[in-house]
């Protein structure tokens, strides 16, 4: 059984941009933690950590859940702080990439380190052996390496690299806790060069560079075609590069050149000349403002080789090859796009034909499984399906011959044969038993760690399929399933999860079999988002066709909903991760209790398609007014806290900021791995129902803020006019909202009952909802994803 890492206290050695994001997502995760780096030269000892926390706050996407956290983390440096550490159970070594710095560190801190504490080395490559070396021997079973991708609070990977001297159950002890406690999926990568992620994934770049060359496709063609297409992130290669930062990018090829000089691709592993033409007149991408690309204005201009100069990025992916790249077929796929004579699909062929020769002979050095490489590259580089997983699915022997083709006819930028192992009549490297392993020639399962039981839908590699659970009831919007125990799941078939009529009766219906068969209900969606809201394009419709009753039916359907919801006699959990938006929201707002991962982003925002929140939302904001305000408090300020998130249509931009915002509640819970969400929510759901759970009573005593209130919301809004933050429609709306939250046209301190509230949310909601603007609203919307401002 292995030891449990218990992480009271934590700290980071380096100050840098990755090692005070690291800092930043500990705090995130409630851990106290130290920030060092070295003494500032003249001043506060503690300046140079100081001026990084105050940066925190500057960086997009934000590394700190919420603002406030920044104060939390404790500045320290080498010289009067080294004391600090030895309350410390967890130490993350995360400075500039030079071996004889971090042992010369290393040297420093072990005397501070205590007896039982982790120290782990945030390194993007340097060999993990070698800095083990300078460890005292008491130290080296508490070593390895653990890397982080940027930006650690988003990217989900997190690669754990054993020194041949760390124990097994140091190792494990890590696992489990980088798993649930900072929410990621971890990797075991052997003590290569640049180890799995960046080994695969900059090989790929440096492949798209040459070929890019060799294609004379421009960089804004490139990619058109590396990006969403081959199913990547939008900011495809050469964007990322900027992003990156090209400075960095030339230091990691560089590290591969320095490196792996045996690598039969090692000619390539150099900086091309219009990189370092770059670099040395200071264009490094975003944080310089130009690099292979820069804006002008509002245009994106791109270098142009040829011109040696930039030019309007304007070149697309070809239609013929689009059409190649959106067949379904995987197999028909890439079979086009070798047949095709077009440049574009030569290059795509190309580019992934060397990424699978690369993967495939370099397997066994830097990985244990298949397994591994692919959900690096899909953790670490965002990829839909890693380079075995592509491979597979477009036909394992087909491909395997077409490359063996390319080597012998000196088309491949190496001329390395593939292993033995692709050819011994294997259809691929992924089955339902597990990957394969090339050290053990066998299909290894997943690791049977206890934190792995946690994950009842793990991350799915082509080939691997999840029990489903069993089907109770199922309509048109909604799925209600269990495992065969007392918590029943609900779970949307809508696109983007959006509520139907069909989803709305579906809830109701699921909730009443609910109250008879189990004892709680957890909504749940497989995959993001939790919700995108109502069903936008059906009330267009409804209201465009002048069925303005059918519309109003619609919205009292769905305020039902919510108070079924929150009326059900057995506790219903929502477990959010992603968007839940307008109903989403309101939908989590009136459950027993939300658990939301970490990356939520929630919010009531129908101002932005001219409406207001009526669902509950409204009126579950004053319940919540006047249960905090209490009998003798002030409503009126409870209400100022949440009038503004709503009036201007603002999202969470995490969980915690949700609470921040209003739009959770304190005690709901914040969970940081996805994959570990339903088991949670369950775990909720379940203890709820094991310590009796009843609903709330009926709130038929809700103290409002009356005609005062709306006068007082109406004078905020008037100076927001004038200064031109909002419109006369944003207004109008805006007007609407502050009348129903504080209760309509009664009088200050009034109490009134949910229904007057509901009834009041729903009249306004219909009469924006026949507005010219509002339908216009609504049109952009559905069209461009964008708000209108009229």
């Amino acid at each position: 059984m292995s030891e449990k890492l218990l992480v009271r206290r934590a700290a980071v050695l380096g100050a840098g941009v990755m090692g005070a994001q690291i800092a930043a997502h500990l705090t995130n995760a409630g851990i106290d933690t130290v920030l060092f780096d070295l003494p500032a030269k003249e001043g506060d000892k503690d300046g140079v950590v100081r001026k990084a926390l105050a940066n925190l706050a500057k960086l997009s996407p934000a590394p700190l859940s919420s603002k406030s956290l920044a104060e939390s983390i404790v500045p320290a440096n080498y010289e009067t702080g080294l004391a600090e550490l030895e309350s410390c159970d967890l130490i993350i070594e995360a400075i500039a990439e030079k071996m004889d710095w971090k042992q010369d560190l290393y040297r420093k801190i072990a005397p501070h380190v205590p007896a039982h504490a982790v120290l782990a080395s945030n390194t993007s490559g340097l060999g993990i052996n070698a800095l083990a070396d300078v460890l005292p021997e008491e130290l080296r079973h508490r070593f390895c390496g653990v890397h982080f991708f940027n930006p650690p609070r988003y990217m989900h990977l997190a690669e754990l690299i054993p020194a041949k001297t760390t124990d097994k159950s140091v190792l494990e002890g890590l696992e489990a806790f980088l798993t649930t406690q900072l929410g990621k999926g971890v990797v075991y990568a052997k003590d290569t060069p640049n180890f799995i992620g960046n080994r695969i994934g900059v090989f790929s770049i440096l492949s798209t560079i040459h070929h890019t060359q060799e294609s004379n496709l421009g960089f804004d063609e490139v990619d058109a075609l590396t990006g969403p297409l081959l199913g990547r992130p939008k900011s495809a290669t050469y964007r990322t590069s900027d992003v990156v930062g090209l400075d960095t990018m030339s230091h990691v090829i560089k590290t591969m050149a320095d490196t792996l000089p045996e690598d039969p691709w090692h000619e390539y592993f150099a900086s091309p000349k219009w990189l370092t033409a770059l670099i040395d007149k200071g264009a490094l991408g975003q944080k310089t403002g130009a690099g292979i690309f820069r804006k002008a204005g509002k245009d994106i201009l791109v270098l142009d080789l040829e011109k040696q100069d930039y030019r309007a990025s304007d070149r697309k992916a070809a239609d013929e090859v689009v059409v190649i790249l959106k067949s379904k077929d995987p197999a028909e796929r890439m079979a086009q796009l070798r047949a095709s004579e077009h440049p574009q699909a030569q290059f795509v062929w190309s580019i992934l034909r060397d990424l699978f020769h690369y993967s495939a002979v370099h397997l066994e050095d830097i990985a244990e499984t298949a397994r591994d490489v692919d959900l690096a590259i899909r953790w670490g580089y965002g990829w839909q399906q890693g380079p075995f997983e592509l491979w597979q699915a477009a036909g394992w022997k087909q491909v395997a011959d077409w490359i063996a083709e390319d080597i012998v006819a000196g088309k491949t930028m190496s001329s390395a044969p593939l292993p033995d192992w692709v050819f011994d009549g294997r259809e691929g490297v992924h089955a339902a038993e597990g990957s394969y392993s090339p050290s053990k020639n066998a299909k290894l399962p997943r690791s049977a760690l206890p934190v792995y039981r946690r994950q009842r839908f793990p991350d799915p590699l082509l080939g691997e399929r999840f029990e489903q659970g069993e089907t109770v009831y199922e309509n048109d919007g909604i799925r209600l399933w269990t495992d065969g125990d007392d918590i029943g799941v609900i779970s949307f078939k809508t696109k983007m999860h959006t509520v139907s009529d069909h989803v709305l009766d579906g809830i109701q219906e699921a909730i009443g079999i609910a109250e008879q068969k189990f004892k709680g209900v957890v909504i749940w969606q497989p995959k993001e988002p939790f919700s995108a809201g109502a069903d936008l394009a059906g009330a267009l419709g409804l209201l465009q066709a002048g069925r303005v009753d059918a519309f109003e039916a619609m919205v009292e359907n769905f305020q039902k909903t919510s108070q079924r919801i929150k009326y059900s006699l057995v506790p219903v959990v929502a477990a959010v991760r992603g968007l839940a938006l307008g109903g989403g929201c309101e939908f989590q707002m009136h459950s027993a209790r939300t658990v939301a991962h970490l990356e939520s982003y929630i919010g009531l925002v129908e101002a932005g398609v001219g409406l207001l929140p009526a669902g509950g939302g409204l009126k579950e904001l004053a319940v919540r007014a006047s249960e905090a305000a209490g009998p003798n408090g002030d409503v009126f300020a409870e209400l100022k806290k949440t009038f503004e998130t709503i009036a201007m249509a603002k999202v969470s931009n995490s969980a915690v900021n949700a609470k921040e915002l209003g739009l959770l509640r304190n005690d709901d819970i914040v969970t940081f791995n996805a994959f570990e969400l339903l088991h949670v929510a369950r775990q909720q759901a379940s203890a709820l129902a094991e310590a009796g759970y009843r609903p709330p009573l009926p709130a038929r005593a809700i103290r409002v803020a009356g005609d005062v209130g709306i006068a007082t919301f109406k004078m905020l809004l008037v100076n927001m006019l004038e200064g031109r933050f909002v419109s006369e429609y944003d207004y109008e709306i805006a007007e609407r909202i502050a009348t129903v939250l504080c209760g309509g046209d009664v009088d200050r301190n009034a109490v009134v009952d949910e229904d007057w509230l509901i009834r009041l949310e729903r009249k306004h909601f219909v009469e924006l909802a026949q507005q010219e603007k509002t339908q216009a609203r609504i049109g952009h919307m559905l069209k461009t994803g964008k708000p209108l401002r009229n």
